[in-house]
């Protein structure tokens, strides 16, 4: 086995750490602060864009001319599902209310629960039935606008859609409720 010599003397530990490079960029304060304000003012008007449905802002499950069909062909119409969280909210406050002064025997189940409970299950058949009948109603339209479009996953896209509350929807509505589309 042969030996290699380094041909040079060991370095002095201050020059070699003199010769060390730093990994990343020394970076002041006020630098740091302009840097975290233009990411901050990018983040903000990235969100506003995709708040506006811009095309160039929206995340690849909400783009395309479909998509955008979809939303609006949704946010024409009122539907059960976009009610069904308040709906919910006022059943806990009912079951709440009647459990404040429970009954004296465990079998007498005060009637606001059983209409609440009657309600909850209601509303959430209707909003199944209503998300079956728009799915079709979804695919039969883009398919009438968009031939040869695949209509794959839009139904879908089109009820967790409906399913929201209006003002809670991402993108923002571009069309009023009550709109006929063409």
């Amino acid at each position: 086995m042969s030996e290699s010599k380094k041909n040079r003397p060991t370095p002095k530990r201050s020059e070699a750490t003199s010769k060390r490079h730093a990994l990343a960029p020394v970076v002041g304060k006020e630098d740091k602060k302009r840097a975290r304000e233009a990411a901050r003012a990018a983040r903000i008007a990235a969100r506003e864009a995709f708040m506006r449905g811009d095309e160039n802002a929206l995340p690849a499950r909400d783009k395309g001319p479909a998509r955008r069909f979809v939303r609006d062909f949704v946010d024409a119409r009122r539907s059960v599902g976009e009610f069904f969280l308040p709906v919910m909210i006022v059943v806990l406050a009912l079951v709440w209310s009647s459990s404040i002064n429970p009954p004296k025997d465990p079998k007498d189940v005060p009637v606001t629960t059983t209409i609440s409970i009657l309600l909850m299950w209601s509303v959430l058949f209707i909003s199944v039935v209503d998300g079956v009948l728009l799915n079709r109603r979804i695919k039969k339209a883009v398919t009438a606008k968009f031939p040869g479009t695949p209509t794959k996953g839009l139904g879908m896209y089109g009820f967790l859609r409906s399913t929201q509350m209006r003002r809670m929807r991402s993108p923002k509505p571009q069309v009023k409720g009550g709109t006929k589309l063409s």
